[in-house]
């Protein structure tokens, strides 16, 4: 489907014929994670990686057929004032290192603002996110020693695991926070791993210096929780995984932390009450990663991002024009986007007119029902 959607960029009006290829496409939300050369051994396996020369050759992509803009331009879009034509805001998740070091002085060479959602836990490589730690050591021991951490969990002996997909996409969504961190325990003691040195030997992650840092490169700081962890099993632990990783990052870079990115970017996680507790807590914006098209009525609570890993205009134009469309679509006519919004009208819907504050009332949004196609930029 990518390579069949990319021959579209050599056809005259490429753009135009993505647009009849399904619902209107207002803001483009584009998802980076790790910029490297290489994989390690704790990143291998994630498929989050992106070469140097393919992420610079995605930003001259998107700084010559789109206007990027910052987080605070979405937000004022969000309140009438009229965004430029095919707006794009780069994200990166996760807080890697490769952030500062890599991406943010290409996005000061072309001029991208950008936002970067960070885990707190993480910050100066004090410790492993539990994804790299997972990938270390199915990379070095084996997912035999994965599934016998999963044994030693209460309640997980009968759930075995085949792949490293399956880890995230079944194993960890379906067990509680508590249960996450016994896992976490079991693994570090399976293979006799001292985790301060394991994480200082990685060094994944940014340093408080290196956040502070980003705010010379035009960069907003967003929360990712604050061990990255599946909302959806989150109950009465909002104050620990969210609050407290706002404070922290807040304190850290001096910058107020104004979004929150959904881990994993499942609609999933972005349960009724964790969109209650984030509400209620003043987040401007709420980012998923679905890869799907924001239309002229999506809320400013599901704003969904596309993950970028190619490296050529025709792959760039398909993962960014095309399949976000072509998801978007199919979720409208299958069902499959039915999600209560926290707004009526989403500031990007039509310039000049304001929207009503960030509140859960209205029953519009992106699924509700198709937009006009005349708003689409």
């Amino acid at each position: 489907m990518n390579a069949a959607a990319g021959t579209l960029w050599y056809l005259p009006g490429s753009f135009g014929i993505a647009r009849i290829l399904g619902p209107p496409y207002s803001l483009r939300c584009v998802l980076f994670h790790d910029v490297s050369d290489t994989e390690s051994a704790f990143t291998k396996g994630l498929n989050g990686t992106i070469t140097r020369k393919n992420f610079e050759q995605a930003l001259k992509f998107l700084t010559k057929h789109y206007t990027p803009v910052s987080l605070q331009d979405v937000l004022a879009g969000f309140d009438g004032r009229a965004l430029p034509s095919r707006p794009v805001l780069v994200t990166f998740d996760d807080g890697y290192a490769s952030v500062s070091e890599v991406a943010a002085p290409l996005c000061s060479k072309f001029g991208v603002p950008a936002v970067v959602f960070v885990n707190a836990a993480c910050l100066d490589n004090r410790q492993l996110a539990l994804d790299n730690l997972i990938c270390y050591v199915t990379n070095v021991f084996g997912l035999d020693t994965i599934n016998a951490a999963i044994r030693a969990v209460k309640n997980c002996a009968g759930f075995e695991i085949h792949s490293l997909t399956e880890v995230f996409a079944r194993f960890l969504p379906s067990i509680s926070l508590q249960a996450r961190k016994s896992f976490r325990d079991s693994l570090l003691q399976s293979v006799r791993i001292s985790e301060s040195d394991l994480a200082a030997e990685a060094s994944l992650y940014l340093s408080s210096q290196q956040l502070r840092d980003l705010a010379a490169f035009d960069f907003d700081i967003g929360d990712h929780t604050y061990t990255h962890v599946n909302c959806r099993v989150l109950t009465d632990e909002f104050a620990e995984e969210i609050d407290r990783n706002r404070a922290i990052l807040e304190l850290v870079s001096g910058k107020k932390v104004r979004p929150f990115s959904v881990p994993y970017g499942s609609s999933a996680d972005l349960t009724g009450d964790l969109l209650n507790h984030l509400q209620k807590s003043g987040y401007e914006a709420i980012f998923l990663a679905e890869g799907r098209a924001n239309s002229p009525r999506t809320d400013r609570c599901r704003l969904n991002r596309v993950s970028i890993r190619a490296g050529n205009d025709a792959a760039l134009f398909s993962e960014i024009e095309v399949l976000p469309r072509l998801r978007t679509a199919r979720s409208l006519l299958f069902g499959a986007a039915n999600r209560q919004p926290c707004r009526r009208n989403s500031g990007i819907e039509k310039a000049g007119q304001p929207s009503p504050p960030f509140t859960s009332r209205g029953n519009a949004g992106m699924g509700a029902e198709l937009p006009r196609a005349n708003s689409e930029t």
